[in-house]
């Protein structure tokens, strides 16, 4: 017997899961060239910007205290904007997650009587309460911003008509958030961005275009900075963390833009000048170093789910064919059962906490109960193999991370085995799956 596959069936995936996943896989070898391609380009372009700010051993120390003169933070900062192509960056382990830097780049740009603008529909679940469409302490509406929302088009398309005419006088903000989110509208490509801030400007030019670029880092060749965004902003137990910043976020863009957050984050008068980095610059910027390959890795492992589910009859977004433009696949079971089996999947493909089960529970920023797989090093984080849905219509699952292409491979296929341990999907639907794939 192949070792490979016995090690396989040794970690619970049955023969004929192992067997399909192949035969899926072997269609899929000129997309994950154009993957690797890709990661290559963006490996050299953060290559590029170490060199060219002269990153050295000291740089990677760190502060305590205050943090006056952190040489390490500084150049780390000066890496991204470079990166991005933005005048500035604002790279801070006190970010505490990405909705914390999205509701910083809003907090401290916007004035109470401004208007912020979504033009692709609602907004992440978590910054609902940022905004104020759901009552929170703090939010926007309580600081008098007001808030206007442009759906998307059925065909998920912009509608560039109502975007002109929501935009007015007050509107000094817009947030274009380039994933999908828990929707299953597809993920807008950096071109896309570009031709709707580009429409934005004309009407407007000096309003505020900030994207929410979470999930989308290094998935393409140009960030949305390159097309116009006057912010980009991230966390870094995401894409850019590369698996191994075990917290932060990242604010890139106008130099105004990114002092404001500063400002924000710190105190007035202090901005960029204090915050110790607390000795986990290596891991940042060792990160940010391998994020284009991990985020090559997990994207590898979105492409595979996409079309190991979609030949198996499930509606997927993006479907197995499509250009990608983050890491996330959703998938849509039309059952709690099924959101729930694919979860316990990953969680015990995981290499920590393969033990625990997850369950569907009230976690803090959603209106209904969440379920959240992730056994992983870092508490959270999502470019680890990880999968969560909220329980409720349509009963979407969103998969995304794994930091080897092969652990993403192997969650995906037990994630398959989970589904049919709980006959959700039957070993006969897998056959003809398999035969419908063999004959094209």
């Amino acid at each position: 017997m192949d070792q490979t596959k016995e090690m396989y069936e040794m970690l619970g995936i049955s023969r004929e899961v192992y067997e399909y996943g192949n035969v899926i896989l072997e269609g899929l070898k000129e997309r994950f060239l154009a993957i690797d391609e890709t990661a290559e380009y963006n490996q050299l372009k953060v290559l590029k910007a170490m060199q060219e700010n002269q990153v050295s051993e000291a740089c990677l120390l760190g502060t305590t205290g205050y943090g006056y003169n952190d040489l390490g933070r500084d150049t780390l900062e000066a890496v991204y904007a470079k990166v991005f192509h933005t005048e500035d960056a604002l790279v801070r382990p006190q970010i505490t997650c990405g909705t914390h830097a999205l509701a910083l780049a809003l907090m401290s740009n916007l004035r109470p009587g401004d208007e912020l603008l979504s033009p692709v529909g609602k907004p992440y679940d978590t910054l609902e309460e940022v905004i104020g469409i759901r009552p929170s302490k703090g939010s926007l509406a309580e600081y008098g911003v007001t808030y206007r929302q442009v759906d998307l088009l059925q065909d998920g398309s912009f509608d560039f008509e109502r975007i002109r005419a929501a935009i007015g006088e007050k509107t000094r903000l817009v947030t274009i958030q380039r994933s999908k989110g828990y929707q299953t509208r597809p993920t807008l490509s950096v071109e896309r961005i570009g031709e709707l801030i580009a429409f934005i400007k004309a009407i407007k030019p000096d309003v505020i275009c900030m994207v929410d670029n979470c999930y989308g880092e290094f998935v393409e060749k140009l960030e949305p900075s390159d097309v116009g965004a006057d912010m980009v902003v991230g966390s870094l137990i995401k894409n850019p963390g590369g698996g191994l910043a075990p917290i932060g976020g990242y604010i890139a863009g106008k130099k105004e833009c990114v002092e404001n957050a500063a400002y924000r984050l710190t105190s007035p008068g202090l901005g960029k000048e204090v915050g110790a980095s607390l000795g986990i610059l290596s891991q940042f910027y060792q990160g940010f170093f391998l994020a284009p390959t991990v985020t090559a890795s997990a994207l590898k492992g979105a492409v595979f789910a996409a079309n190991v589910y979609e030949n198996l009859g499930f509606a997927v977004v993006p479907d197995g064919r499509e250009s990608r433009h983050d890491i996330i696949q959703a998938v849509t079971f039309g059952t709690p059962e099924g959101v729930i089996a694919f979860c316990e999947g990953i969680q015990a493909a995981a290499p920590v906490d393969s033990h625990v089960t997850p369950e569907p529970w009230d976690m803090p920023g959603y209106d209904a109960q969440v379920i959240m797989a992730a056994g992983a090093f870092v508490s959270g984080s999502s470019i680890e193999l990880s999968a969560d849905g909220p329980i409720k219509p349509p009963y979407a699952v969103y998969f995304q991370g794994g930091l080897t292409w092969q652990h993403a491979k192997f969650g995906i296929l037990r994630s398959l085995q989970s589904l049919v341990d709980k006959g959700i999907v039957t070993k006969a639907s897998i056959e003809e799956a398999k035969c419908r794939k063999t004959a094209k």
